[in-house]
């Protein structure tokens, strides 16, 4: 037989291009149309509709960046459209999309005249049928197009204007299309999916395997059967040639698939806030339109701040999303108030992100998530098992480490061990995806790429348009439908992700174990990218603490004359917890996000700080006393943890004498020496009387390193940003200050064009050298490095995360450690030889890398750590962190974990000075300091009963009494959402007391009742 299979492929190609996809509309009238465009931010519907359109020639250029117009369009079905049984009505508009990038480009959505959504208009769902207009064979309706901007531009990553409105300039990004009203042929387009499905299927079959060649017979004689002139005429002739090899079963042993509808929507990225409400309004619009149509198709749903959108903005659709939750179709997953970041939010905003969004979920429709759900995040914290356990889920997703540079994971389904110990049953979609179209060659990949085959059978497919949203589509519940049961293909299966999950974990019991973070090799630079937006999530976690500390000891110290302000403490968590997505916090957003952003944080700040001064004045009354608030969870001045008294003296004044053209900073508990350049020389603690300073090395070196990563700007370091440095070693002036007893040393430096002034503070009794480092940043594709050359010999460095800290080793013996050259760490990082550590905290950096060197001269090791203080990418904003910056790092030397857990807190929990009648004593003492208390607030249900997170926090077992100083009628442990649970190491102690003995890095809550 001689081999003509690329003939008839090409064949098939140009007979589906140029004959069946013309002819799934058969017939098109055009349409009337008038415009109103809205002179600036989007409109309500209400709104809109009341102004005056003016008629719209076809094909007219439209739409500034970010701009909205509203067309109405009108017209008549012809009386013979319709009347056929294989044909239908439908409404096809065209605002000028281009075939790619769904999602990223104009969109729109259909309105009726009543002010009710129809459905979307996006790039590849450009119909709506007339049965939904409700207007009989009459058409009028309204369309509002959003002219949002390409502002991916190809994935080239080069700078763009379109990010920032100040910059996107006017001119029309589009032109309209064809906008018309069309009869459908359903044989057409049926037999459009036919040959959709088995010829992609057909391309992933191998070519020995007969099935492939059955399938291209099969299409060749479809076409034969056929006439080309009429192909409406002959559509059921051609579905039936191929109705045989479609009804071929898939073979006994093939992999399962459950698909499940799915539209991952960021919460912002390359569009703003404000337009992701809209995008959210287009894809469940859709989502509801297509569930009318289809009872078997399933939606999952994973944010509920865009279902909260929803019923604030867009009630009417919130209703019918309501009646498909109630109908098993539209699942709420996840439980997160948004899919977050999980690598830089602090403990109890992680567990907060749980708290709000498993709440919604069950008030508004008595749902409860057991599942975690992110998808897209860059990176897993190793505290999450624990938090997603405390939260009362019990299974976890995500798809992006498929994303990995270097090193593949080596399972899809397995157990994933925290720190803590707690295992989380978890699972990686094998379809590399979480926007797959349910093509042939998703599903070919998704089966040969499973890691568990002859352990498990099932793997999750999301489908649906994401990023930019859109959704699932008609033509992908067809692919569903098709492959159900399809002779070498998966075996595909609509259905939830819950239902997935108790099915895989059913058949899989002995499962493969990860432990610790999973790390995403790719994104390392969203630990620094847009400092600012890092800054303002750093300093609203810790005022959230205090408002919420302060509030409560408030409330019950007053007797209730102080009302706890449990609604407005609840939006602004609300509105950090939304900053918290991943793609604003890790700063790889537009310029306009974090323009955005910064005004939040402000108004977060404004409003938390006048919470805390009303709180402090209920409390300690009217008089002439100065006190410290102390909301940290140690002791500081003579101030117990968590209360309010007159400050102590903190120790001898530090002092700072002039040395060998250089200065030494000395208080009688750490002293350091600067040279000349106000470089650390020597830093020691008179405990230990070590030196933690290299030998001929320096502390507090900047270095500016080029920064040119291949692709990614916002998102990416790539090692090779080492290979390129300049030491910033050479100060423009040193100069000593008065300030109190504390010792100031001034430094004044240059960072390419950047002007650096460092102000090195010893204050009286403190054990860590404090360095502010002032910049104005006006680099382009630079990360400037602050670095401490240690004498320690650490083979790995403890980096705080949420609830504990997390070890990394400082070798690269592997290529997994390799891979892990930039790393993410909390409020401090400690690197630590048996019986001798550092400490170095900071204010608002995550971003940090540690190497070691063996030196020649004595054989000592050299262990460098280094924060990442500031970038510079050029996309997607181009002026990314240009500005002025403060940023804070402390060291302090011969620190074990619990100094360095103290020095976190302290250097992110400034003194907090206010004048009173009285001190305050703290609602809560614990007997061992290695129990942190985290969060100390009033119950969710308005009960009044106080709430206690803690945690053990230097990863051993600890024990220790938990004393409420206030009267309790009894204590329990509950979850997050505050229901009672057992706890291990949890016991009630009489008289409103718990003992606790915690295991290493233990999560408990406790619930005290008045």
């Amino acid at each position: 037989m001689h081999d003509d299979r690329r003939i008839t492929e090409v064949r098939l190609d140009r007979f589906v291009r140029e004959r069946i996809i013309p002819a799934v509309y058969t017939r098109t009238v055009p349409l009337n149309l008038s415009t109103w465009d809205v002179p600036d931010e989007p409109v309500t519907v209400m709104e809109a509709l009341r102004h005056d359109f003016v008629p719209q020639e076809p094909g007219a250029a439209w739409g500034k960046p970010w701009g909205t117009k509203w067309l109405r369009l009108q017209g008549d079905v012809p009386q013979s459209w319709g009347t056929d049984p294989d044909t239908t009505v439908e409404i096809v508009v065209d605002l000028g999309f281009t075939t790619e990038a769904p999602g990223f480009q104009c969109e729109g959505i259909a309105w009726r005249p009543d002010g009710t959504i129809i459905k979307a208009i996006s790039p590849r769902n450009q119909y709506i049928p007339l049965k939904l207009l409700g207007s009989g064979m009459a058409v009028d309706f309204y369309v509002e197009a959003a002219a949002n901007p390409d502002v991916a531009q190809g994935w080239t990553f080069a700078a763009t204007p379109y990010g920032d409105k100040a910059t996107a300039g006017t001119a029309p990004q589009y032109r309209l299309g064809h906008i018309a009203i069309a009869e459908l042929n359903q044989t057409v387009w049926e037999l459009q999916q036919d040959i959709w499905t088995l010829s992609g299927l057909m391309h992933e079959l191998p070519m020995e395997q007969p099935r492939r060649h059955e399938i291209l017979r099969a299409l060749e004689r479809m076409m034969d059967a056929m006439d080309p002139d009429n192909i409406a005429g002959t559509a059921a002739a051609g579905r039936q040639v191929l109705a045989e090899v479609l009804s071929r079963p898939a073979y006994a042993s093939a992999h399962q698939l459950v698909a499940t509808g799915h539209a991952h929507i960021d919460s912002a990225w390359l569009w703003p806030v404000r337009e992701t409400i809209r995008k959210c309004a287009r894809t469940f619009s859709n989502v509801v339109a297509l569930m009318d149509e289809d009872p078997d198709f399933v939606f999952s749903c994973s944010s509920a701040q865009q279902l909260a959108w929803m019923k604030e903005f867009y009630p009417e659709l919130f209703g019918r999303i309501r009646e498909k939750v109630k109908a098993g179709q539209f699942v709420p997953v996840g439980g997160m108030w948004v899919e977050s970041d999980t690598n830089m939010p602090g403990g109890e905003a992680m567990a907060r992100q749980f708290v709000e969004g498993k709440s919604f979920f069950l008030n508004e429709f008595g749902i409860e998530c057991r599942e975690a759900w992110l998808p897209d995040s860059f990176g897993y914290s190793a505290a999450l098992p624990q938090i997603v356990k405390s939260a009362g889920s019990r299974w976890f997703l995500t798809q992006k480490i498929s994303w990995n540079q270097i090193n593949r994971m080596p399972h899809h389904t397995f157990n994933w061990e925290g720190i803590d110990g707690t295992r989380l049953f978890t699972h990686f979609p094998p379809v590399d995806t979480y926007n797959s179209e349910l093509s042939a060659r998703d599903l070919a990949h998704a089966e040969r790429n499973y890691r568990d085959h002859g352990r498990g059978t099932t793997s999750l497919v999301p489908f649906g348009y994401g990023d930019g949203g859109g959704g699932p589509t008609r033509e992908m519940l067809a692919a569903a439908h098709r492959t159900a049961d399809l002779e070498g293909s998966p075996k595909v299966r609509v259905g939830s992700a819950e239902s997935f999950f108790a099915e895989a974990e059913e058949e899989y019991s002995a499962l493969p174990v990860w432990v610790g973070e999973m790390y995403l090799e790719l994104h390392r630079g969203t630990y620094t990218s847009q400092a600012q937006t890092k800054r303002g999530n750093r300093r609203s976690e810790h005022l959230l603490r205090e408002a919420e500390l302060w509030c409560a000891t408030a409330t019950v110290r007053t007797g209730g004359s102080f009302t706890y302000p449990a609604a407005e403490l609840k939006r602004l968590w609300r509105l950090v917890l939304l900053q918290q997505f991943h793609d604003i916090l890790p700063g790889s957003s537009i310029a306009w996000v974090h323009q955005d952003a910064e005004r939040n944080y402000a108004a977060i700040s404004a409003g938390l700080e006048a919470l805390i001064a009303e709180a402090a004045a209920a409390l300690l009354g009217e008089g002439p006393h100065d006190f410290l608030l102390n909301a940290a969870p140690h002791a500081r001045d003579g101030v117990p943890a968590l209360g309010a008294a007159e400050r102590q003296a903190a120790g001898q004044p530090a002092t700072v004498l002039e040395q060998d053209g250089g200065y030494v900073l000395d208080n009688g508990v750490i002293r350091a020496v600067l040279d000349a350049d106000g470089l650390i020389a020597s830093l020691s603690d008179y405990a230990s009387g070590r030196e933690a300073i290299a030998p001929g090395q320096r502390g507090n070196l900047l270095e500016l390193h080029r920064d040119t990563p291949n692709e990614w700007d916002a998102w990416d370091i790539d090692a090779f940003y080492r290979r390129n440095v300049t030491r910033l070693d050479q100060a423009q002036a040193v100069r000593v200050e008065t300030h109190g007893q504390s010792a100031v040393v001034v430094v004044e430096r240059v960072a390419g064009s950047s002007p650096v002034t460092q102000r090195i503070v010893l204050a009286p009794g403190s054990d860590s050298l404090e360095i502010t480092t002032a910049v104005d940043w006006q680099e382009s594709e630079k990360l400037l490095k602050l670095g401490f050359a240690l004498d320690v010999r650490a083979d790995r460095s403890a980096s705080e995360t949420q609830f504990g800290h997390v070890f990394r080793p400082t070798h690269v013996n592997t290529s997994w450690e390799a891979a892990k050259f930039e790393i993410c760490a909390h409020r401090w990082i400690h690197v630590a030889e048996p019986g001798y550590g550092v400490a170095v905290s900071n204010s608002s950096t995550y971003g940090h890398d540690v190497t070691r060197n063996i030196r020649e001269d004595d054989g000592g090791t050299t262990t460098t750590v280094r924060l990442s203080l500031l970038r510079a990418p050029k996309f997607p904003d181009p002026a990314a962190d240009r500005g002025h910056h403060e940023l804070t790092v402390t060291i302090r030397p011969g620190a074990g974990i619990a100094e360095a857990v103290e020095e976190g807190y302290r250097t992110n929990l400034a003194p907090r000075m206010v004048r009173g009648a009285k001190p305050a004593e703290p609602l809560f003492t614990v007997g061992n300091a290695a129990l942190v208390i985290e969060a100390v607030k009033l119950a969710e249900d308005g009960s009044g009963d106080v709430i206690v997170r803690l945690y053990e926090s230097l990863g051993q077992r600890s024990a220790g009494l938990l004393t409420a100083n206030f009267p309790v009628a009894k204590a329990y442990a509950t979850d997050l959402l505050e229901r009672p649970v057992e706890a291990p190491g949890v016991a009630p102690a009489g008289d409103g007391g718990v003992t606790l003995a915690l295991r290493p890095f233990q999560l408990v809550t406790l619930r005290f009742v008045r």
